[in-house]
Parts: C-alpha cells; structure tokens; sequence
C-alpha cells in the first residue's frame, strides 16, 4: 500500500506552502501533482519544480496514472498527493486510491462560488464531490499552513 503522508486540495498546486511548509512538516520525500493538464505542461513543472528543496522528487501525473500507478509506490516513498479539486481526489479514491483524510488548503472564489473560508470557495459541484467522499469515508479538514488547526469542512458548508 502507498505510504500517502498528506493528501492536500491546493488550486495552485505546488508553492511555498505546500512545498516548503507541508512537505517539512509531514517529512514528504516526494510529492505527486495529480492533475490532466499540469502532466503535459512542462511550463507549469518546471515552475513546481524550482520550489521543492533538493532531495525531494516530483511526479506530474494524470488522475488515471494515479489510478494506475500509486500502488507500485515502495514504502520509503513518503507521499504528498496534492489535487486541484474534491473531483479529482474522489475519482482516485472511487478508484481504490487509499485516502482517508483530504486536507483543504485552498479554492479560489471565483463568480458562482460561495466563500466558506478565508483561503476557500465551492460551488454547488464541490459541495457534491466532497459529499460523495465524506460517503466514502474521507475526512476532510481545512487548514491552510501546519500551525492553524484543524477544521472540519463539513461544519462549514
């Protein structure tokens, strides 16, 4: 089984939070950007990539090599997954993908969007995707850097 340490909802990504802060605090040693635009964007890795201490290696790949990929993972490998979107995350775990908790870090408001926190906004979609995970079992907290707490997203839409 993939030794998934973090699994973190982030519109932008790879950056300063997640991997400087996210990556240290949950001793990360490689971070997966599951994302189908961003795996044939060589533009946008190469920008990921500038961010990420040396030692610690990136992998851009799509929700479906995810799906394909993530369980030949040796157990060495510390893995943060980070997605664009509750979508994408509840695709991986409909597919077997073993996530128990989701954190939330950021989605960005957008028009349409209804802003339940500072750093997050959903839409009638992301309320259904993170419903189906909460039926799949996955917690999903919001926390934007390691030293807030904690908040259960559920209490907030």
């Amino acid at each position: 089984m993939p030794n998934i340490v973090l699994s973190r909802i982030d519109e932008r990504l790879v950056h300063g939070q997640v991997g400087v802060q996210w990556v240290g605090f949950v001793d990360a040693n490689i971070v997966i950007v599951v994302n189908d635009d961003v795996a044939q964007d060589t533009i946008q890795q190469n920008l990921m990539e500038m961010v990420l201490a040396d030692g610690i290696a990136i992998r851009f790949w799509t929700v479906q090599k995810t799906i394909d990929t993530i369980h030949k993972a040796s157990d060495r490998q510390r893995i943060l997954l980070v997605c664009r979107s509750p979508k994408d995350f509840r695709q991986l775990v409909a597919a077997g993908v073993p996530i128990s908790q989701i954190n939330v870090g950021n989605m960005h408001y957008v028009e349409g969007k209804k802003q339940i926190a500072k750093t997050v906004s959903v839409d009638a979609e992301d309320i259904a995707e993170l419903e189906q995970l909460k039926a799949l079992g996955v917690k999903c907290t919001l926390q934007g850097v390691p030293t807030e707490s904690a908040t259960d997203l559920f209490t907030l839409i």
